[in-house]
């Protein structure tokens, strides 16, 4: 370990890691396996803005918020998170637990004419510092010990930070449309969810105040005919929040 703050415990799962790195290659077709994540991820990205623009006081019409920050996406897949907060203005860090998928972000950062630093392994084993963001997006539920992965993205968040996190809820919906219905018409990868390990608001809440963070903001995100997937007051499928140490 290079930096003694954070905890030793292993995270990441090899058997995850493993199902991810198989999906690399086609993490950016919009029409491929990783659909649902494309679909998403503009609602994400509003969240995420909104909490960028509330939390440092910036401008909501800047097209640079982030301009002189540093931001960490933690489970970065191949960067879709990644690569809208350096166009954002940060200066963005990916870490992920298969080697393929930085190596399919590095790849497609470099097209893309972005200069984004991405590592792979455990982010509690990176001397990579503390970050004015951190996000975490659909990654909690994969871990193998929430509590220890919680304290280590705490660690990594500066003491004015902004840390925003997403992931599914734990309810009778969520299992009969997202691990069910989902992965049987292949809208996302068979085997990508286990129910059991999805966590509720209610438990992530207590998990991050028991690592000294307090939440901002949650807000559900649903889907609707008519609105397509969007934020909402609905957190049975799927919520996202914010949040900074505690005072």
């Amino acid at each position: 370990m290079n930096d003694p703050t954070m905890t030793s415990t292993q995270t990441i799962r090899p058997e995850e890691a493993e199902f991810f790195a198989e999906l690399a290659k086609d993490w950016w077709n919009t029409k491929g396996k990783m659909a649902s994540l494309h679909e998403v991820n503009p609602v994400r990205l509003e969240f995420i803005r909104d909490a960028i623009d509330a939390h440092f006081g910036g401008d909501d019409r800047s097209v640079k918020p982030l301009a002189g920050k540093s931001a960490l996406d933690i489970g970065c897949g191949a960067g879709l998170v990644c690569e809208p907060l350096a166009r954002l203005g940060a200066d963005v860090t990916g870490v992920d637990a298969a080697a393929d998928n930085v190596a399919a972000a590095s790849a497609h950062a470099e097209k893309s004419g972005l200069d984004i630093r991405y590592m792979a392994g455990e982010v509690a084993a990176l001397d990579i510092g503390t970050f004015d963001l951190v996000t975490s997006l659909e990654v909690v539920e994969h871990v193998a010990d929430k509590a220890a992965f919680l304290a280590d993205v705490a660690a990594r968040l500066a003491d004015d930070g902004l840390l925003v996190l997403s992931t599914p809820n734990r309810t009778a919906a969520s299992r009969l449309l997202l691990v069910g219905a989902a992965e049987a018409v292949g809208y996302v990868p068979k085997g990508t969810h286990h129910w059991e390990d999805f966590v509720t608001p209610e438990e992530l809440e207590a998990l991050l105040a028991s690592v000294g963070l307090e939440v901002i903001e949650r807000r559900g995100i649903a889907w609707r005919p008519s609105k397509g997937l969007h934020l909402s007051d609905d957190e049975a499928i799927n919520y996202i929040l914010s949040a900074r140490k505690a005072a």
